[in-house]
């Protein structure tokens, strides 16, 4: 995974595509409005394995995390052992 500082992104590459998480910094929080994947990654658990990534990642850097878009809300409530880097 890949922090995209320029578009304000996390960024998963699998085959050649993409899926991405769109962030925002508000109050030293990330908030996560958007998280999509390139249509031939839908369905295949690639913006599952980027939600994992953007865990790790917040867990190493003390990041607190958001989850604004459904998808993101759906997935940290699927994923309790990730409840830890929510705000």
């Amino acid at each position: 995974m890949i922090d995209n500082k320029d578009q304000s992104r996390f960024e998963r590459e699998e085959n050649g595509l993409i899926a991405w998480a769109q962030y925002r910094i508000r109050d030293g929080k990330y908030l996560i409005p958007h998280v999509e994947a390139e249509p031939p990654l839908r369905g295949t658990g690639a913006a599952g394995r980027l939600m994992a990534d953007i865990v790790e990642h917040a867990r190493a850097e003390k990041l607190v995390i958001v989850p604004r878009c459904s998808y993101a809300r759906i997935w940290f409530a699927r994923h309790l052992e990730a409840q830890d880097v929510l705000d």
